[in-house]
């Protein structure tokens, strides 16, 4: 086993083997639009609005009950034994219907530490969601004032 990856061993990357001049020259003449190595591509950045207030639900996983909370920035709510503060509501320019992203800060009234603080995203709540035994709260979307 040790004699099939000896070549791969002492070379740092495939490059360093193959000429990239023959790379470039094989697909810049591709009928398939492949990237040319080492092209350096100009990235615009995501845009965004920014709303004013934001559309959470709150849900009580023991009693099964859900409740619409709107929020305003800055503004501070209490959902059961929760304080959800909502830091700032974007979505993609021009299209407020599409997936929000909010930020926000929620603490359990009995605890000192906040139990969430970060960015929510109304089309994956499970990537940043709040870790509380009975509540769970999160984006729906952004409203406009």
């Amino acid at each position: 086993m040790a004699l099939l990856w000896a070549p791969l061993a002492t070379a740092q990357s495939l490059l360093d083997v193959i000429d990239s001049e023959i790379i470039v020259e094989t697909l810049s003449e591709s009928e398939y639009s492949i990237p040319v190595p080492y092209l350096e591509v100009e990235l615009q950045p995501a845009l965004s609005d920014v709303a004013q207030t934001a559309l959470l639900r709150g849900l009580d996983r023991i009693n099964g009950t859900a409740q619409d909370i709107v929020i305003a920035v800055s503004e501070t709510v209490t959902y059961e034994r929760l304080e959800v503060t909502l830091l700032a509501c974007r979505y993609p320019r021009g299209d407020i219907n599409s997936d929000a992203f909010a930020q926000l800060v929620i603490s359990d009234v009995r605890e000192e530490v906040p139990r969430f603080i970060g960015w929510m995203f109304a089309s994956s709540p499970a990537l940043s969601a709040l870790d509380h035994p009975r509540y769970d709260v999160w984006v729906l979307s952004c409203q406009s004032s």
